[in-house]
């Protein structure tokens, strides 16, 4: 009943830039932390960003300085500013979200299915 949807991927030369973007939809009745997450091959899923829903951030230390993440809580939105872009940020990037669902009293976390980020050298 509730999906996150990402968008804004796709191939980019080194040094250029990206934006992200994840809505997320359905029964929502509030969200607490939304983030990003990329996964690379053959390595493990790990943090790019953070945002709670006061605004605070947190990043990787490999994206600080390079990536801003964002949100629109009216729209229920997650952003993802990516520049000086390397090719070692080349993986599927996922966003994720800490929310409560209407009818319910506990929050659950949901990640979106994935957007493909391509850095050439």
């Amino acid at each position: 009943q509730v999906q996150l949807v990402e968008s804004g991927g796709g191939l980019v030369q080194a040094g250029g830039s990206l934006r992200l973007s994840c809505a997320a939809s359905g029964r929502i009745f509030s969200i607490n932390a939304m983030g990003w997450y990329r996964q690379a091959p053959g390595k493990q899923r790990e943090l790019v960003a953070t945002i709670t829903s006061g605004g605070s951030t947190n990043y990787a230390d490999s994206v600080k300085g390079r990536f801003t993440i964002s949100r629109d809580n009216a729209k229920n939105t997650v952003y993802l500013q990516m520049n000086s872009l390397k090719p070692e940020d080349t993986a599927v990037y996922y966003c994720n979200a800490d929310l409560r669902s209407r009818g319910y009293e506990k929050t659950s976390n949901y990640w979106g299915q994935g957007t493909q980020v391509t850095v050439s050298s």
